[in-house]
């Protein structure tokens, strides 16, 4: 199992990213879904989190401004990042729980982290 994250890059404050992930190989369920983060020199952050009931929660710093979205169908969460703002700069990753075949435990995955820079 694999998860791919895309879609960081730089932009003014104010301004937005949409943030992809896609969950690969061999997957028989997918539980709960969630965007991290980690600045420079800061310990990594859970931003926002999605279950497979489709419960949602944010961290304090981005409720309003984020979005969490998920499509069961692709294996995907994403992210909708608006009102971005300096301190939102970070490598993001995401995050899910997957069973990855019917009878064993559900497993941890991490996605690769993708550089988000918001420039002021």
């Amino acid at each position: 199992v694999q998860l791919q994250a895309s879609g960081g890059g730089l932009v003014q404050a104010g301004g937005s990213l949409r943030l992809a992930c896609v969950a690969s190989g061999r997957i028989f369920s997918i539980h709960t879904m969630r965007w991290y983060r980690q600045a420079p020199g800061k310990q990594r952050e859970v931003v926002a989190g999605i279950t497979s009931g489709g419960n949602l929660n944010y961290a304090d710093s981005v409720r309003g401004r984020f979005t969490i979205s998920r499509d069961v169908a692709k294996n995907s969460v994403y992210l909708q990042m608006n009102g971005l703002e300096p301190d939102d700069t970070a490598v993001y990753y995401c995050y899910a729980d997957i069973r990855a075949r019917p009878g064993i435990a559900v497993a941890a995955y991490w996605g690769q982290g993708t550089q988000v820079t918001v420039s002021s």
